[in-house]
């Protein structure tokens, strides 16, 4: 069964979506933003991605190029905007195609056969969701780290902390961010929850948690992932 990834936050255009992919015996999974997005693209591995640029917590384009960080699925664009520049954006980005809102669904369907068809036509060799680092490695699927060839045991919350950031390499993540996440909290005063996480993050990863190689902070503002 094809999977497909739709990173959407109407959810009128989510249920149209799904209900007219899933009659068409596609696999469906629904993502309202960018990082649950990111995370359902490592976990779930789709054959194609329907991605809106307009999300609540980032830009499309950033999720673009967070999934060409480790993947070549298909991503096909659906947007309201219509300017040239905006295209070429997105498409230089690393997008394969771009639909303008609103938009026939039997032209969309028909434009995600064809990026099904190219992308069976030219086969890739698997790509595991898998972070390599100088230091250790992170398999997304698996759900496991390993340093210098050894499981490193990291509880739950420890695990979805680390898994935000790497599907987001490069990129910051914003202390709000993490926390509604995470904990499902935004309260500012909560940030000890992150010094507290990403301390024990850097004992079991970094090679000098003082000075972090991989798990940078960004003061007053969030954390990011540098592979």
């Amino acid at each position: 069964m094809t999977r497909v990834l739709v990173v959407e936050d109407d959810p009128r255009l989510v249920r149209a979506l799904v209900i007219n992919l899933q009659a068409r015996h596609y696999g469906v999974d629904a993502a309202p933003d960018g990082t649950t997005a990111l995370r359902l693209a490592a976990a779930r591995q789709p054959d194609v991605v329907l991605l809106d640029l307009g999300l609540p917590d980032m830009d499309g384009a950033d999720v673009i190029k967070a999934l060409r960080g480790w993947s070549r699925v298909p991503i096909m664009v659906l947007s309201a905007r219509q300017s040239s520049d905006e295209k070429v954006a997105a498409l230089d980005a690393g997008a394969d195609d771009y639909v303008t809102k609103p938009f026939s669904m039997d032209e969309l369907l028909a434009r995600l056969r064809a990026a099904v068809r190219r992308s069976e036509d030219t086969p890739l060799a698997p790509e595991p969701a898998v972070v390599e680092t100088e230091h250790f490695s992170i398999d997304l699927l698996a759900k496991k780290v390993l340093r210098d060839g050894k499981d490193v045991r990291l509880t739950p919350t420890e695990w979805h902390l680390l898994e935000i950031l790497v599907t987001n390499p490069g990129r910051l993540v914003t202390q709000r961010q993490l926390l509604q996440e995470v904990w499902g909290v935004t309260q500012s005063n909560k940030t000890n929850y992150l010094r507290v996480y990403m301390a024990q993050l850097r004992r079991k990863l970094e090679t000098e948690p003082s000075h972090p190689r991989y798990l940078i902070t960004e003061p007053g503002m969030g954390y990011r992932f540098e592979g």
